[in-house]
């Protein structure tokens, strides 16, 4: 592999963690699919991700792998256990600097912390009822997810009609302190927050705030005047 690419071990091959590294393949990065039931190892299904037929949860044969010269690991099979055990091998025994894990039962998201090796926890039911808050609450801002090792927090919100920052361009807006835009999303497509980028109503947009003061700036910037927000 190249060592100008991001290197991106995925653990599971199910379609969350094809659809991963597809995504990945296609910003750029090199991937590795690990799965050990012979069924999910479909080459063709992710053409250009390297595959290794191995359980993820042996310690030998991640150092098999060379886990060492990875990134980030994703843990992305669909048993909760094995994404924590996945997750703590890399971190403690590889020292793999980004360790992402799946959540699939919100029941155990309390578990997926710094202390499992875990640095992003991402919950689909909890982005999916996120999602629905947003859908019914435009210019309300909405936590999608919180990074484990700090108090950051990716954010969304949709710009209102009424919002006075509508029709500006980025470089115009006095974005708050520890607050950056990540995306913006825009009739089905994502455009980058350039400097010369605008904002349109009906924009759906993506930010990191470090703090709640953060978050409850950026709300105000982003969101409808008072007098609207209160008709």
């Amino acid at each position: 592999m190249s060592m100008s690419a991001r290197r991106v071990v995925i653990a599971g091959a199910g379609k969350v963690g094809r659809s991963i590294a597809a995504e990945l393949l296609d910003n750029g990065s090199e991937v590795l699919i690990i799965e050990r039931d012979p069924a999910k190892v479909r080459t063709d299904a992710v053409p250009g991700a390297r595959w290794l037929r191995a359980d993820a949860c042996e310690l030998s044969q991640l150092d098999a792998a060379g886990l060492n010269d990875f990134a980030v690991l994703v843990a992305a099979t669909g048993d909760d256990k094995v994404n924590l055990v996945v997750s703590l091998l890399a971190k403690t025994e590889f020292g793999v600097p980004r360790v992402v894990a799946r959540v699939n039962h919100p029941k155990n998201e309390w578990l997926f912390t710094e202390s499992w090796g875990v640095d992003v926890a991402v919950s689909a039911p909890r982005l999916l009822t996120a999602l629905v808050e947003e859908a019914v609450s435009v210019g309300d801002l909405v936590r999608l997810m919180r990074f484990r090792q700090s108090d950051a927090s990716l954010v969304e919100l949709t710009l209102a009609e009424e919002s006075p920052i509508a029709g500006r361009r980025i470089s115009e807006i006095e974005l708050p302190a520890d607050t950056a835009l990540v995306v913006i999303l825009r009739d089905g497509r994502a455009v980058i927050p350039s400097p010369d980028a605008a904002l349109e109503s009906g924009d759906e947009v993506l930010a990191v705030a470090t703090t709640s003061e953060a978050e409850e700036e950026l709300a105000a910037l982003l969101g409808p005047p008072p007098s609207a927000a209160s008709d």
